[in-house]
């Protein structure tokens, strides 16, 4: 259980560093990612985005597996 928690926390860390490199691949402005602009809010829903990464990781689990 520890280990889980402290790879966990290593892979926040990395994705923090990251961040500006994963900003700019555009695997966050699919269609199907809806953005709803309302004077002083942006609202951004990324279905896309959220359906392929999900399906990345379960193919890469089960290649691990």
């Amino acid at each position: 259980m520890r280990t889980l928690i402290i790879i966990l926390a290593l892979a926040l860390v990395l994705i923090g560093l990251f961040w500006p490199v994963f900003r700019r691949l555009p695997l966050f402005r699919l269609p199907g990612d809806l953005v709803v602009k309302r004077p002083g809010t942006t609202v951004y829903i990324p279905i896309t985005s959220i359906l392929i990464l999900s399906l990345l990781l379960i193919l890469l689990l089960r290649v691990l597996r």
